[in-house]
């Protein structure tokens, strides 16, 4: 069961706007999530997993009868909430999700397309920042992101998209890694707010585009402000988790 606590965390703050309510609701009834979820939402609502057929791929079913199987716990919490935060961009995936499936089936393993809607679904971030921190994560320079331009951070936002992502947080360490879009988000859609962002989103997820997995890696906890462990510059000298940045020619 989650707590309220949860709340306090810097990443999960733009979320709780849309989560403090269905979580006290949980709270309340910790066997009914997809009860506390469906209350608040429309177009796509949540249903008890038990209602997905045994024989029915998960992404096809809510393409088709425009629900979401929903378990009690933190990912499928999280999931709902995307759902309501993200409404277009959670259509758009699932919508090319479902054709994926209508063309090639299920297989044991998935094509390459549904393995990166899969991975932006489940574990994408968004970031609108300046050039040079861009610059700097394109080329996984960490000293240069964290250290030298640190101070860059304060006209950056990094939003955290993929569930699992934010279930991860709930307990978090040095190495939870997002995979970012590598389109930069503008800085006028970013602060427009969440529609703006969702609509902006899902217009940027196509079929061509995401076979590419077009992510670059970032470990999230290094973001000023974020843990308070990363005050100490010192934080980032773990190769483990910021590897040095590659060199060209090798």
């Amino acid at each position: 069961m989650l707590l309220d606590a949860i709340w306090s965390h810097p990443w999960l703050i733009p979320w709780q706007h849309i989560g403090e309510d269905i979580l006290k609701a949980w709270n309340q009834h910790p066997d009914a999530l997809h009860a506390c979820l469906a209350a608040k939402q429309t177009d796509f609502v949540a249903i008890p997993q038990t209602l997905l057929p045994s024989d029915e791929a998960y992404e096809a079913f809510i393409y088709r009868t425009h629900t979401v199987p929903t378990r009690n716990n933190a990912h499928d919490f999280f999931n709902g909430l995307c759902w309501l935060r993200f409404p277009q961009t959670k259509q758009q995936l699932n919508r090319l999700q479902a054709q994926a499936i209508h063309k090639e089936g299920v297989a044991a393993q998935r094509g390459a397309l549904r393995d990166a809607l899969t991975l932006f679904d489940e574990n994408a971030a968004l970031l609108c920042a300046p050039e040079v921190l861009w610059q700097a994560l394109e080329r996984q320079d960490w000293q240069a992101m964290f250290v030298t331009h640190r101070e860059a951070w304060k006209d950056a936002h990094l939003t955290l998209f993929g569930h699992a992502l934010l279930e991860k947080l709930l307990k978090p360490y040095k190495g939870i890694t997002a995979h970012v879009l590598c389109v930069p988000v503008p800085v006028d859609v970013q602060a427009a707010g969440d529609a703006a962002l969702d609509a902006w989103l899902s217009q940027r997820l196509h079929e061509t585009e995401m076979q590419g997995k077009p992510f670059l890696p970032l470990p999230v906890l290094g973001v000023p402000a974020w843990w308070p462990p990363n005050e100490d510059m010192g934080f980032y000298a773990d190769p483990q988790v910021f590897r040095p940045q590659k060199k060209q020619g090798y």
